[in-house]
Parts: C-alpha cells; structure tokens; sequence
C-alpha cells in the first residue's frame, strides 16, 4: 500500500477504477507500480460492505469488531499450535515460534505486521522500535512478524532501521492463518477502520522517509493480509487484537500494560 495522499480528494470513479484493475488481473502478476497507484483521501462506509477474500485457516476464530481482548475467540492451545509455525529470522534461519521465547512462563509480544512494504507497517515498525525499552524493561520479547522473505525483511530492517533480532519472516502467512487474522480487497482498502491513518499522517511521513516499495513481497496477493497483535505468557494467549484494517493497529501502551500484568501475576 503506498502513502494516502491528502493534496486533494480523488473521485470515486478512479477508486473504482483502481478496484477494478486489482479485479481484473491476477494481482500476484501486478507491478509493483500498480500497486502503489491506489491512493485516496478518506474512506467511503459504502464499500465496507465489498466481501473479503478468504484463506483457508488452520483455526476458526470470531473475534468481534473493536474487540480489545479477544482471547476466548481462540482455542485454549492456540500457543501450541502457533508453536508449532516454522518462520525465518531476517538472516533467513528457520526457527519455530516455540523457540522464540520461554513457553512455561516467558512474556512475549508477538506483533504481526502486514506486509514488509507496506508504509503503515514502516509506522508501526517505527513505533515498535521506540517502544522496545519499554518491553525491555518488563521482561518481554519483543517478536515482530511480516510477509515476505528474509531479504524483504533485511530491506526494512537496514533503511527503516529496525532490530534484527526482533523480526521475522512469514512467506507463506501460515502464522497468519493459525490466528485466523483477516485477508481481503475489502479489508485492505476499504474497511473504515483504515481511516485511523489519517490521524498519524505525520508519524506515517516521518517512518517512510528511507521507504522502498521494493520490500513488497514478490507474491502480490500478500498485499491482502492483515495483521495483529498477540501476548503470551508461556504458550498462555492473554491478549489478542486482530487489525481490522489497513493501518488499523492497537495501542502500544495497552499492550504493554498487558504484559506489565502479565509479568507482575
């Protein structure tokens, strides 16, 4: 997803038309420009209502619109199962989520971002960096997740910059599908939740200065996933907050207050 621009409003009809264009074509054989074409200045509630593409997922979840704690929508070994999901460290190892963090009683901040080229997810990258002391300081990992390879993830990491040795890379989204995280045209373009950007414009700005849209996945159709966030104690699940939309994140200090609690019970 490229920078919404804010110059002037942009005619429905070439909203549509862009929507079109995705519909038309493949979207893993777009380019890349393409895909930066869909820019627009506010969101209409009329096209909430476009049906979102769906994956298969590995487990069924129902969390609720504006949820903050959607922990019983999951399934009581959901930290087995996620577990289990083999990613890659930005060097390109493969490791499995179960090594990541001490499963009897470790806290950890499991962030999963869109997709590394995503500008939303540069933001939110940004503000995971400047809070990382902060979870520092509690006692907890700190796991960031996007789509895409290793080398897409290096991209980020190097011109953003960001830790390494807190982000990963999902390819294949299957940490994605295990929590059930939303996936679609809709989703990506036209949930009203997306309209929240608007309101971090500046730190949007400041977080993409060294921006590349190179970090997109090769496979187009990741441009479609969502992301969320997710802290555990151990394999425990005790916050759980799908992104409803583009740029749809939670809120840094309610995360952290979790795990605050998390590590003081």
């Amino acid at each position: 997803m490229a920078i919404l621009s804010l110059r002037s409003p942009i005619s429905l009809p070439i909203i549509s038309s862009s929507v079109s264009t995705l519909r038309s074509k493949p979207i893993s054989n777009l380019p890349l420009s393409s895909l930066a074409s869909v820019s627009f200045t506010r969101l209409e509630s009329n096209y909430a209502s476009v049906s979102p593409i769906i994956r298969p997922r590995m487990v069924s979840s129902r969390a609720t619109a504006g949820a903050t704690h959607p922990v019983t929508d999951y399934r009581e070994d959901i930290g087995d199962i996620l577990g289990e999901v083999s990613i890659f460290t930005a060097s390109g190892q493969r490791v499995n989520f179960s090594d990541l963090w001490d499963q009897n009683d470790g806290i950890a901040a499991v962030v999963l971002l869109r997709h590394f080229g995503c500008v939303c997810c540069w933001e939110l990258a940004t503000a995971l960096k400047e809070a990382k002391p902060r979870f520092d300081a509690a006692g907890v990992k700190l796991v960031a997740v996007g789509v895409g390879t290793p080398d897409k993830a290096r991209i980020l990491a190097t011109r953003l910059p960001f830790p390494m040795e807190c982000l990963y890379a999902d390819p294949e989204r299957k940490a994605y599908d295990v929590l059930g995280l939303y996936y679609g045209l809709g989703r990506t373009f036209f949930n009203p939740a997306s309209a929240k950007v608007f309101s971090r414009f500046k730190e949007l700005r400041e977080a993409t200065k060294n921006y590349t849209i190179q970090a997109t996945p090769e496979d187009r159709s990741s441009v479609l996933q969502q992301g969320g966030t997710f802290v555990f104690r151990g394999k425990k699940l005790l916050y759980g907050r799908k992104d409803e939309g583009t740029g749809d994140h939670p809120s840094l200090d309610d995360v952290i207050n979790v795990c605050c609690k998390a590590t003081v019970a």
